[in-house]
């Protein structure tokens, strides 16, 4: 009788271990896809295009656009050359670090209390043509 009620009885359903049985076949359906990739990929093989050239940057490669001034500062700075082939880069590079290090010392420098803008005029000329000459730069690096 006991045998009766427990032939009844919901049985647990027999699961499959994670492992090996469902990592084995993704495997498996990877090992599809990635055949198929391959096959399409020697029917349909991507076109070459020109070779690759170190010395020569793309004329469709810019940068982002907050990089932009910098950027086309480099390239600006090609004027000094003049002074020899190293000038241009090092302009490049150190004028902008300069920039960037005054900015970080500017508190550091300006112990003057509190004031409004209208009572420093350097600054404020100072401030405004550099605001300027960024936002050119940028526009210019755009366009060209």
């Amino acid at each position: 009788m006991s045998r009766e009620l427990e032939s009844r009885a919901p049985r647990e359903k027999n699961l499959l271990p994670f492992w090996p049985h469902y990592v084995l076949s993704e495997f498996i359906a990877w090992y599809i896809i990635l055949g198929i990739l391959i096959i399409l990929a020697a029917l349909f093989p991507a076109g070459l295009e020109e070779p690759a050239n170190a010395l020569q940057t793309p004329e469709h490669v810019k940068p982002e656009w907050y990089f932009l001034a910098v950027y086309q500062f480099l390239k600006v700075a090609s004027v000094f050359s003049f002074l020899s082939s190293e000038a241009p880069r090092l302009i490049g590079i150190l004028l902008p670090a300069f920039g960037m290090a005054l900015l970080f010392f500017l508190p550091f420098l300006d112990r003057a209390p509190k004031r409004p803008a209208r009572y420093r005029p350097l600054l404020l000329l100072l401030t405004v043509t550099t605001l300027g000459v960024i936002i050119a730069l940028t526009i210019w690096g755009q366009y060209s």
